[in-house]
């Protein structure tokens, strides 16, 4: 929309408060504090759901991969071809063995239950998860043969267990004797603890090399899955497709969205939901706007009187008023973008706050899954948020505008 000189001129006078207009003007400064907590919460809201989407993902799929081939009764004898056929297909990066069960430990006079997890140890090196996240003792003692494992930070806490402490593992699968079968039960030391930030991981996960799980299950040279990574997560289902053949009669494949398909799918109605919802702010922002301009109309109905008399157009006076309403859109959301950077970047230091005022736990990572307030902004969402901000902003100037531009000038000058 282009104004010329007198137009811009006009607009920019209109936008400043006059004698008597102050209530105006008032109404006019709710409008742009109203679009700009709209757009911060829009903003706000949406990275920190995206953010907790993309970390949870992150944290998921780096323990349990894209997809996993699972063998019927927990074993797959013949898994290195599987795997071997697995890396041959086009998209996917790694095919690995692993053992997951789920069993009981005990340290301390406490038991808790865990989830058994080995891995090769070249694997577990190169999980930056586990290693980037070690908080005490070291990746490095876990090599078969030492019975050496690592926890989750959580589960360590349950158990009072500490690097260099024993626990023990309790298998109901033991041997069998005249009088049943004897629970195994073999004795480990900790040798590392980590914390990924997932609470179910960190309350569970005890990790050891998988020749050591092996022997724990009496597995032999079986393992109980191979796990797949791909180089596109969202086209997991086609690039594994060509496997099932292979893994017929032998297995089950799984991928991860059928791994946490309601966790992901309550994400997104979530995200959607939240979106439509925070959108009646903007929207109520508008109606602000427009009941701003209207007033200001009946205000300025002299002067638009004496202006059309002067020569100023109908459609000029549309473009003014509707000026003066994208005006102040725009300033409320460039300080709703200012807000929602700020608060985005001091997030977790304003939940610390938040919950040390209050005295109640905000972010309980039992409840919320992960440990932190996480945060990722989409440049797109953003340029769609404003693009939504600026059309309800622009609708809204209408009505005004025409209203404006439809003010007989005969009639305004005789009575007034």
């Amino acid at each position: 929309m282009i104004l010329s000189a007198h137009e811009r001129m006009i607009a920019r006078r209109y936008l400043l408060p006059h004698k008597g207009e102050g209530f105006i003007f008032l109404v006019a400064g709710f409008s742009v504090v109203a679009v700009a907590l709209g757009v911060f919460a829009l903003i706000s809201v949406m990275s920190v759901m995206n953010g907790f989407r993309a970390d949870l993902f992150d944290r998921i799929v780096g323990l349990n991969g894209h997809a996993i081939v699972q063998g019927y009764d927990g074993r797959l004898d013949d898994w290195e071809a599987i795997a071997e056929e697995a890396t041959s297909l086009p998209g996917v990066v790694e095919a690995t063995p692993l053992i997951e069960q789920p069993l009981m430990a005990s340290s301390n006079g406490r038991v808790e239950g865990i989830l058994l997890r080995g891995v090769r140890v070249e694997d577990i090196r190169s999980n930056k998860l586990i290693t980037e996240n070690v908080t005490a003792g070291s990746i490095a003692d876990l090599r078969p043969g030492t019975n050496n494992v690592a926890i989750g930070g959580r589960l360590a806490n349950a158990l009072g267990a500490y690097p260099g402490a024993e626990i023990s593992l309790i298998s109901p699968e033991g041997r069998s004797t005249p009088v049943g079968t004897v629970p195994r039960i073999v004795t480990y030391r900790v040798a590392a603890i980590f914390e990924v930030g997932v609470y179910d991981y960190d309350k569970a996960f005890v990790v050891m090399p998988i020749e050591d799980a092996q022997t724990m299950l009496m597995l032999g040279d079986a393992v109980a899955m191979v796990e797949i990574e791909v180089d596109e997560p969202d086209k997991v289902n086609d690039i594994v497709a060509p496997l099932q053949q292979t893994i017929a009669g032998k297995g089950v494949m799984v991928d991860w969205r059928q791994m946490n398909s309601a966790l992901f799918e309550a994400l997104e109605v979530e995200r959607v939901v939240m979106f439509v919802v925070l959108c009646i702010i903007i929207l109520v922002a508008a109606f602000n706007i427009a009941s701003s301009l209207i007033m200001l109309v009946r205000a300025k109905r002299r002067d638009i009187a004496i202006l059309r008399t002067m020569g100023a157009s109908r459609a000029g006076m549309t473009r003014i008023f509707m000026s003066v309403g994208l005006i102040i859109g725009a300033v409320g959301i460039i300080l709703g973008a200012i807000l929602a950077a700020i608060f985005l970047f001091f997030r977790q230091s304003v939940v610390n706050f938040i919950q040390l005022v209050s005295g109640a736990e905000l972010w309980d990572p039992s409840v919320r899954f992960l440990s932190e307030l996480p945060s990722k902004t989409d440049p797109f969402e953003v340029a769609a948020i404003i693009l939504v901000t600026i059309l309800l902003v622009f609708l809204a100037t209408l009505f005004p505008a025409r209203k404006a531009a439809a003010t007989d000038p005969v009639e305004v000058l005789r009575y007034e």
